[in-house]
């Protein structure tokens, strides 16, 4: 029987260790880059989008960032990262939300996202997402996604590829392209994954 979203990644991560899924990173270091390289004050209002049991969280916290939200489908993905971080998870907001149904008043000045925009397939949850980030984000958007040379499924899951012109073409309306680049990712089977990572300003 095929599990609903939410059921599918809880069961993932109740069910599965940090080096027995494909998506782990020691540590994050592309994503860690690109929100550096936004200048950003530490007070800066950082949200992390299907953010799951990544250590993005606490090298942002070890390096002194103050306003982190991490948004992930799965409980049991969040429960995982405040375990992990002891008493550091209280300087943390956590969200357990499908960000195809995310709605917020809140203002973000980045909004960052790995391996969670190429899982939504259906045109309908693509606009709702980037109209969300359109309205949350008044400062950088900063994605990555499997690239035209990534895998075509992971967790068992349907994706879709991007390339560098398909995925600032999805954006224009909202954001205007700063960098694009491709990296391969070794997962813990010592397997390659290509990603394609972009950054946007927003405009306006």
């Amino acid at each position: 029987m095929k599990l609903e979203k939410k059921e599918h990644w809880d069961h993932v991560y109740r069910t599965k260790n940090a080096d027995e899924v494909s998506w782990t990173q020691e540590k994050p270091n592309t994503s860690l880059n690109l929100i550096n390289s936004f200048g950003v004050p530490k007070t800066a209002k950082i949200i992390d989008i299907g953010g799951g049991d990544s250590k993005l969280v606490d090298y942002l916290l070890a390096a002194g960032y103050k306003n982190i939200t991490v948004l992930d489908i799965s409980a049991e993905a969040l429960e995982k990262v405040k375990k992990r971080l002891g008493a550091k998870a209280a300087q943390v907001h956590w969200i357990v939300c499908d960000i195809t149904t995310f709605e917020t008043d809140t203002i973000y000045d980045i909004w960052h996202d790995r391996a969670a925009f190429h899982f939504l397939t259906a045109p309908a949850q693509i606009q709702h997402y980037i109209a969300t980030a359109k309205k949350a984000v008044s400062g950088f958007l900063a994605i990555g996604t499997f690239s035209k040379k990534g895998p075509f499924k992971c967790s068992g899951l349907e994706i879709i590829q991007y390339s560098e012109t398909e995925l600032k073409t999805l954006m224009q309306d909202g954001f205007n392209a700063l960098n694009c680049t491709t990296e391969n990712h070794t997962t813990p089977f010592n397997t390659q994954q290509n990603f394609l990572f972009c950054s946007f300003k927003r405009l306006g």
